[in-house]
């Protein structure tokens, strides 16, 4: 059979076990790599980018075999991607779907904006309330600056 006769062909290989992270837009996918560290795994990795997505225009997607992220992982995930979708897969079955969400409170993740804030002069954990989840606005646990997402340095 041709390529051009199968319109269903598989754009990319199947996973017997492990995550898809999928619906993620095309500009924050080496975003979403390197905040996972995808990048110093020895796992099989495949990235594919500028899918064709009825939601985004332009999506990306990465699988990831034999790696099942953490809560803490994810949060990060929200920072830049909030709406991603993580499918697990176990034995080239779609076990499980979850709709990747920001969390109350981010630790660790975003650097504050304000450079007088304790958090860019003291060595601390920074702490960041999420006051608009659908806007993704943030407010620093210590200093109180509002910060948006366009606006965000991540650690």
């Amino acid at each position: 059979m041709k390529m051009s006769d199968n319109k269903q062909a598989l754009q990319v290989a199947a996973l017997k076990n492990g995550t898809v992270i999928d619906h993620i837009p095309s500009d924050k996918l080496f975003t979403v790599v390197t905040l996972l560290e995808l990048q110093n795994s020895d796992s099989n990795i495949t990235i594919g980018n500028n899918f064709e997505s009825k939601k985004l225009g332009k999506k990306g997607i990465i699988k990831v075999a034999d790696r099942f992220f953490t809560d803490e992982e994810i949060s990060r995930l929200s920072v830049v991607a909030p709406n991603v979708k993580l499918n697990i897969i176990r034995d080239y079955e779609v076990v499980e779907k979850k709709q990747v969400q920001m969390p109350q409170e981010l630790r660790g993740i975003v650097k504050c904006a304000n450079p007088k804030c304790i958090t860019n002069n003291e060595p601390m954990t920074t702490l960041f309330h999420v006051i608009d989840k659908e806007h993704g606005v943030l407010k620093c646990h210590y200093c109180e600056k509002e910060q948006s997402k366009e606006g965000i340095k991540l650690l």
